[in-house]
């Protein structure tokens, strides 16, 4: 069964289709001022990058399978919270993902733009798990599994490949970052329930 679309996914669907439209007509000026650069000398970095990045994608595929991912686990996640706590969530998680990669950049060295919605994706996904962690998932389309399982498969995976450098070119701990911040964003929300926070049921 597919999930109703909501309306702050929906919006954050269509405000990355239309930037993946743009960049089809104008790749180097957006990649340059929007993408997320290292924190090097001669870098084009700028602050907004920690969030721009996240509506930057490069290709069909990557563009589709970040999308079809929000479009599974954001609804269920903004009718729980609702829309605003919801987007709050999200763009945590996307500058919490965004800080992660620059400072691991930093730390190891790198040259390359950071683009993609992914780390907020871990986000959402890291959230998902712990709120309805006996959902059944199929990983691969085809192997069922609980939430909490397919969430703790894909955290110990990506520090794997960071860790390892496998699957070179993928942010992994920028996936990670994302994850991090959601986990931080529903622990204030946990300890501080006064300010608007998810209380567990």
């Amino acid at each position: 069964m597919f999930p109703t679309l909501t309306p702050a996914t929906r919006a954050i669907i269509l405000a990355n289709v239309a930037v993946f439209l743009l960049e089809q007509v104008a790749m180097r000026p957006i990649l340059w001022y929007f993408a997320l650069w290292p924190l090097q000398p001669g870098s084009p970095f700028h602050w907004w990058q920690l969030v721009t990045y996240a509506f930057l994608h490069d290709g069909f595929l990557h563009i589709f399978f970040n999308m079809f991912a929000l479009y599974v686990f954001g609804p269920g996640l903004e009718q729980y919270w609702g829309a605003r706590r919801y987007l709050a969530y999200y763009f945590v998680c996307v500058v919490a993902a965004g800080a992660t990669q620059l400072a691991v950049e930093r730390f190891f060295g790198g040259l390359g733009a950071t683009i993609g919605a992914s780390g907020g994706i871990f986000g959402l996904l890291l959230a998902f798990g712990v709120l309805f962690p006996r959902v059944r998932l199929l990983l691969y389309f085809a192997i069922p599994m609980p939430a909490w399982l397919f969430v703790t498969g894909y955290a110990v995976l990506e520090l794997f490949f960071g860790v390892t450098g496998t699957e070179a070119g993928i942010a992994h701990f920028a996936h990670l970052g994302g994850m991090l911040g959601g986990a931080l964003m529903m622990l204030y929300w946990r300890l501080r329930p006064d300010r608007g926070g998810w209380r567990p049921g």
